[in-house]
């Protein structure tokens, strides 16, 4: 039973890596918006690296969610 508790709790870390994405989606959204407010004529050429950055935050927020998945299935 206690192994069983562990295993919860390891998954419940696991998971808090998807509140760190939300989180860093959110900053890296909110700098832009500031940057871009400051000097709109830069904006138009960061876009890009707007929605990299914020893919590759997302990606480490899904791949916390399938790690979790995986522990609570194995």
């Amino acid at each position: 039973m206690e192994a069983e508790s562990f295993k919860y709790f390891g998954i419940g870390l696991a998971t808090l890596g998807m509140l760190g994405a939300g989180i860093g989606v959110g900053n890296i959204f909110g700098q832009f918006l500031a940057g871009a407010l400051r000097n709109p004529s830069a904006a138009a050429s960061q876009v890009g690296n707007l929605f990299v950055g914020a893919a590759l935050v997302e990606a480490l927020g899904i791949l916390a969610f399938v790690l979790g998945i995986l522990a609570w299935l194995g």
